[in-house]
């Protein structure tokens, strides 16, 4: 699915939680200073200007389908090649990149399969190729989880985000072995996000930024309170911290 939502809308749904998950992607891929990286699905910049602060903008380069995304990650990271496209469809040429990763992306590309094998393809031979997304099946995502968990008491055929590519253990280095990479581990990344209140937990879900806020959002406004209402006896009063865990796999090039 594509991300309409401005990138302010991001920042404060999800951009809160890039900012401690996207330094342990960064170490989990082995990335040094010196090399060439590319951020598959950069999105306004959360792992791009991790990468660029490691090994300097000039060596970093990113891609996302949506524009406005790619205006706020050239806005933010001066300096390094974003451009507009599609994860299936890399716009480099093979062996181009030490390392090319993936933050809480392959869920979303429209062939997860394909998408992985371009990261790999325009890596250089012995060049690591990594991704995370959340973890939506055993709920670590706690987020997320508290989310779903409300929406399903509203309505029990709601599915989630369960079924998507990479948020169940295993998954993402299952597929990096399918599609060619030797010396696969795993493992998981654990992140977290703080609010001053259940106001500035709820608030960004009516931003419609990704699957659940767009849910909300298809919802009529009786059934949005009432979804709502579910969520807070679920969270602490005041202050609170919120973890969440994601998956990750990395995987050399042959």
């Amino acid at each position: 699915m594509g991300f309409t939502s401005p990138a302010e809308s991001y920042d404060g749904f999800m951009g809160r939680y890039t900012r401690t998950l996207a330094p342990q992607l960064v170490d989990a891929a082995g990335v040094s200073a010196g090399a060439r990286v590319l951020d598959v699905g950069c999105g306004p910049g959360g792992l791009t200007g991790v990468l660029a602060e490691r090994v300097g903008a000039g060596n970093v380069a990113g891609i996302d389908p949506a524009p406005q995304f790619v205006d706020a990650c050239r806005e933010r990271v001066p300096g390094a090649d974003v451009r507009q496209g599609a994860a299936e469809y890399l716009p480099w040429p093979d062996a181009a990149f030490d390392a090319a990763a993936s933050c809480l992306v392959v869920g979303f590309m429209t062939d997860a399969d394909q998408g992985l094998r371009e990261m790999a393809r325009v890596t250089r031979p012995g060049g690591v190729v990594a991704a995370c997304m959340w973890d939506l099946v055993e709920g670590g995502m706690t987020m997320l989880a508290v989310f779903w968990q409300a929406a399903r008491e509203l309505d029990p055929d709601v599915v989630g985000e369960q079924m998507n590519v990479g948020v169940s253990r295993g998954d993402i280095a299952r597929r990096l072995r399918v599609a060619g990479l030797d010396d696969v581990v795993d493992g998981e990344l654990l992140a977290h996000a703080e609010y001053t209140d259940f106001d500035d937990f709820w608030t960004p879900f009516t931003f419609a930024v990704g699957p659940a806020g767009n849910h909300l959002a298809s919802l009529p406004a009786d059934r949005q309170e009432r979804l709502r209402e579910l969520c807070r006896p679920k969270l602490p009063d005041g202050p609170f911290t919120l973890t969440a865990r994601a998956w990750y796999a990395r995987g050399t090039v042959r």
